[in-house]
């Protein structure tokens, strides 16, 4: 399923361990805090500057001078996540729940008209039922957590929390499945995974409990299936688009990165601007009849002629399976927000319109006082009764004690798309001020009258250009390649590559041992990454590159006399 890696302890009566970790070995509060602030800190050292002129409750580290240190300030100070006890673990926040609630609800619909159903299967899977696909396990078997007792009762066998459902769900479809008439069958579930990852954590990117849909189905034919991939493939590319604002790249994964067990996969690619990295935003796999295989998933050919006194024949189903995270949001954060805070696309923003009082002063009198909420009261109605993407626009009013000042920055650290003031002299004038959080300093007047028709109208202007920054900035960092000389120059330059390529596995190994590190005499950002690209993915759009001639062509890696099959997009990556 999708490449995110997860994981956490059991909670409860249930403790968990990972090769031999058992839960004598399970942290104190206090030692859990401390190793959680070890372990998910990102390295400061000396060198962190803090920004001239932030704001006391705001971001104090520019984006482009500490990257990390921004990120987690972004998320935490804008109420997105909290940390955890368990180290690598994250507390999600209600605007992280709202956005994921708008995700499942925009995701859900679209596969409903598919014919998909939901379920929920447990996340305890046996060990037997774990191994019956070895190729499929090879890749998260160091990362299963498994939990060895309940209570003080040490069990028979360990229990694996789920790092991915296929094991669990196909034993059932086996069962299920017995007859061609049984088929399509579509089933979607909504779940936390668990994978034990030991590597650095960040939170949304790498993670050791996430947060993901898994949709798991079976057909009769093989069309059947790759026309399904598509779709859901196209939706995962909408949520990015129509919902995040963020662009992707629609292509297929090599034979290196495709998902254990499939057929062939096929992924969004994203890309981060301030680390140079892509990074993958969900795929859609078809599993051909690798699992029905596995699991004895057969049905009979309605289609085979069938001779009298003889059985029809047999045939395995065709199945897919497709997995989206909560990877998304910190991808979504990573490119829109800046060193304010949070810039949070309209559509999945739990606040759209935040309106603050403003001119109220030490000489205003309890009654101008009064009369002015009265006004903003009034303002709200006209705003409630606004429609944006078939729904009514989410505005709310911020009627602390704070000053307009400090409220001003608190809206602009949480990412509220748009920001109305509205006061003494707005009043006289029949209008409002209003500012974008995507363009800091920029201020506009809407009148009154207006306000019902335009606000929805800005509110789509916001989303549209957001996804258009993002498209043109990602564009600009796609560098067709053709000469291995310029290859690590752009990489260390934060591009991805898009190269010609003889989709060699073995190949593709030589080009990621090649390219790490920087090219000798060049100068380049310390903070560049520097481990090896490795391919993300085949575009679907080949034509759009110049200069690839099957069976002609050489392979870009200098060590490799193959012939050039596909132009392939390499980079450095999450």
């Amino acid at each position: 399923m999708a490449d995110q890696t997860a994981g956490t302890a059991g909670e409860g009566d249930v403790a968990a361990s990972k090769s031999g970790q058992t839960s004598n070995s399970v942290q104190k509060p206090k030692a859990q805090k401390a190793a959680q602030k070890k372990t998910d800190a990102p390295k400061q050292g000396a060198g962190k500057k803090k920004m001239e002129g932030a704001a006391l409750i705001g971001i104090d580290v520019a984006k482009e001078d500490d990257f990390s240190e921004w990120y987690q300030q972004v998320i935490l100070k804008g109420g997105m996540i909290e940390f955890s006890d368990v180290p690598g673990c994250y507390i999600f926040l209600e605007e992280t729940m709202n956005i994921w609630e708008n995700i499942r609800t925009f995701f859900t619909t679209r596969i409903a008209a598919m014919g998909v159903k939901s379920c929920y299967f447990p996340m305890f899977i046996t060990e037997d039922a774990l191994n019956r696909e070895k190729e499929h396990l090879e890749g998260f078997a160091a990362e299963v957590a498994w939990v060895d007792r309940g209570g003080k009762t040490k069990l028979q066998k360990p229990l694996a929390i789920r790092p991915t459902s296929e094991t669990a769900m196909y034993d059932y479809y086996s069962k299920r499945i017995r007859s061609h008439r049984d088929l399509p069958l579509k089933l979607n579930q909504w779940n936390n995974v668990v994978r034990w990852e030991f590597k650095h954590p960040q939170p949304f990117l790498r993670s050791r409990e996430f947060l993901w849909q898994e949709g798991h189905t079976a057909h009769l034919r093989k069309a059947q299936a790759e026309e399904e991939v598509m779709q859901i493939l196209d939706h995962y590319a909408a949520i990015y688009e129509d919902l995040l604002a963020v662009p992707m790249v629609k292509g297929r994964k090599t034979k290196n990165e495709q998902f254990a067990g499939a057929d062939y996969t096929t992924t969004v690619e994203g890309f981060i601007p301030a680390t140079g990295r892509g990074i993958q935003g969900g795929t859609s796999h078809c599993l051909g009849q690798n699992f029905a295989k596995m699991f004895n998933i057969v049905v009979e050919d309605p289609d085979a002629e069938r001779k009298e006194g003889q059985q029809s024949e047999k045939v395995h189903v065709w199945q897919n399976s497709w997995g989206f995270t909560t990877r998304s949001i910190g991808v979504m954060v990573m490119i829109h927000s800046d060193n304010k805070g949070l810039v949070l696309p309209p559509r999945i923003s739990e606040t759209q319109v935040i309106i603050v009082p403003v001119g109220i002063t030490a000489k205003t009198t309890p009654e101008a006082e009064k009369q002015l909420y009265k006004e903003i009261d009034a303002l709200v109605e006209v705003l409630k009764d606004a429609q944006v993407w078939g729904e009514r626009v989410r505005v709310q009013v911020d009627d602390g004690k704070e000053s307009p000042g400090y409220k001003f920055n608190k809206w602009e650290l949480k990412g509220c798309p748009l920001r109305l003031e509205f006061g003494p002299k707005d009043s006289e004038k029949h209008q409002v001020t209003y500012s974008r959080r995507d363009k800091p300093g920029e201020k506009g007047t809407i009148q009154i009258s207006e306000l019902e028709a335009q606000i929805p109208e800005i509110l789509q202007t916001v989303q549209k250009e957001l996804l258009a920054k993002a498209s043109e900035e990602y564009a600009s960092h796609r560098k067709t390649i053709t000469s291995w000389s310029e290859f690590v120059p752009a990489l260390n330059a934060k591009n991805v590559c898009i190269i010609p390529h003889c989709l060699e596995g073995d190949c593709e190994d030589q080009i990621k041992e090649l390219s790490k590190g920087n090219v000798e005499g060049q100068e380049v950002d310390e903070k560049a990454p520097s481990m090896g690209a490795k391919s993300l993915c085949i575009p679907f759009e080949q034509d759009v590159y110049k200069g690839l001639t099957v069976g002609e062509t050489k392979c870009l890696n200098p060590q490799c006399e193959k012939k050039a099959e596909k132009w392939v997009m390499f980079g450095r990556s999450y």
